[in-house]
C-alpha cells in the first residue's frame, strides 16, 4: 500500500467532509425543520475524525515516528482533537449549535494544511536531533490536545455570546451545570438603559429572550466551563512535561523562549477564567469574554510565535 498516496487522499477527504458538514450544521441552524440535518452533521464530524486518525496512523507507519514533528502533522492532530472534543461536547449538551462553531474552524485548519501548505512542508522528513526523544509523544501530544480542548471550550463561550447577543444575563445554575434553575420572568436586566416616556418619567427598559434561547445559553455556559476545565489540566501537564524535556535537551527547565512565554500567558488566561468561576462565582458574559480572549491567545501560542522563526521551538514550522 502506498501510504503517501493514502495520506493525500485522506487529507482531501477530510476537507471535503468537513466542508459539507459545516454547511449541514449551518443549514440545520437556519432551518430547524430540515429532517436529519443534526444526524448528518454528527455523522460528518465522526467521519472526519476517523479519516484524520487514519491519516495520522498512516504517517506514523510511513515515517516511523509519532506524527507531530512538523506543521502539517500538528495541524491534522489538532483537527483530530477538535473533532473528538466536538463529539464529546455535542453529546453532553445535546445541542447541534456546537457544530455551527466547531465545524468551520476544523474545516479551515484542514484546508490550510491540505491545500495551502507546499508539498515540501507536507512531506515527512527525518527528525531533527532535538526531537529524537520519547518526550515528543508525551509533551507535544498533550499540548496539542489541550489546545484543541481549550479551543472548543472557547468556541462554545463565543457561541454563548452570540446566543445572548452579548448581553449580561443572570444565570442561576451552578458553574458545573447541576441544580440549574431560573425565574419564570426570563428577563435580561439592563440597568444602564433608561428612557423617558411622554410624561417625563424615567422608565427602565428590559430586554427579554425566549425561554428556549436562555436554556440554550445556560447549556452553552455550562458545557464551555466543563470543556475548559478539562483542557486546563492538560495544558498544565503539557507545560510540566515540556519543562522536564527542556532540562534533558537543553539543560534548563525554563528559558523564557517565546513559545514558553506564550504558553505561560495561555495558562494565566484560562487560570483566570477558572478562578473567576470557581472562587468568584462568575457566569455568563464576563467569563465568556475571558474564554474568547483565550481563543486568540491559544492561536498566538500555537502559530503566531512560530511565524517569527525565532526561539528554541522554531524548527519544523515556517522559517
Amino acid at each position: 500500500m502506498d501510504l503517501v498516496a493514502l495520506q493525500g487522499i485522506l487529507d482531501n477527504l477530510s476537507f471535503a467532509v468537513l466542508f459539507a458538514t459545516m454547511l449541514i450544521y449551518w443549514l440545520g441552524a437556519a432551518f430547524p425543520q430540515i429532517p436529519y440535518a443534526s444526524t448528518l452533521g454528527t455523522a460528518g464530524m465522526a467521519i472526519a475524525n476517523l479519516s484524520t486518525a487514519t491519516l495520522l496512523a498512516a504517517r506514523w507507519i510511513e515515517a516511523g515516528y509519532f506524527p507531530l514533528s512538523n506543521l502539517y502533522e500538528s495541524l491534522f492532530f489538532l483537527v483530530w482533537g477538535i473533532t473528538t472534543m466536538h463529539l464529546i461536547a455535542e453529546n453532553m449538551s445535546k445541542s447541534k449549535l456546537v457544530g455551527v462553531v466547531t465545524a468551520p474552524v476544523a474545516m479551515s485548519i484542514t484546508a490550510f494544511a491540505a491545500l495551502t501548505l507546499p508539498d515540501t512542508m507536507q512531506a515527512s522528513a527525518p527528525l531533527v536531533p532535538a526531537l529524537k526523544s520519547n518526550w515528543l509523544m508525551m509533551h507535544v501530544s498533550v499540548m496539542m490536545l489541550s489546545y484543541a480542548t481549550l479551543m472548543v471550550g472557547s468556541l462554545l463561550a463565543i457561541a454563548f455570546l452570540v446566543v445572548t447577543r452579548g448581553q449580561n444575563i443572570e444565570l442561576k445554575g451552578s458553574s458545573v451545570g447541576t441544580g440549574s434553575y431560573r425565574e419564570k420572568s426570563y428577563q435580561l436586566h439592563r440597568s444602564e438603559e433608561v428612557s423617558v416616556n411622554a410624561g417625563g418619567t424615567a422608565v427602565l427598559e428590559q430586554t427579554t429572550l425566549s425561554p428556549q434561547r436562555l436554556t440554550l445559553a445556560d447549556t452553552l455556559d455550562n458545557i464551555s466551563y466543563r470543556v475548559i476545565g478539562l483542557g486546563f489540566p492538560l495544558l498544565t501537564i503539557g507545560i510540566i512535561a515540556g519543562g522536564v524535556w527542556a532540562n534533558e535537551a537543553w539543560g534548563s527547565y525554563w528559558s523564557w523562549d517565546p513559545k514558553e512565554t506564550w504558553a505561560f500567558i495561555t495558562w494565566l488566561v484560562f487560570a483566570a477564567y477558572l478562578h473567576s468561576r470557581i472562587t468568584k462565582g462568575w457566569q455568563g458574559r464576563r467569563p465568556a469574554l475571558l474564554a474568547a480572549a483565550g481563543f486568540v491567545v491559544v492561536w498566538i501560542c500555537y502559530l503566531g510565535v512560530n511565524l517569527l522563526g525565532k526561539g528554541l521551538h522554531s524548527y519544523g514550522w515556517f522559517l
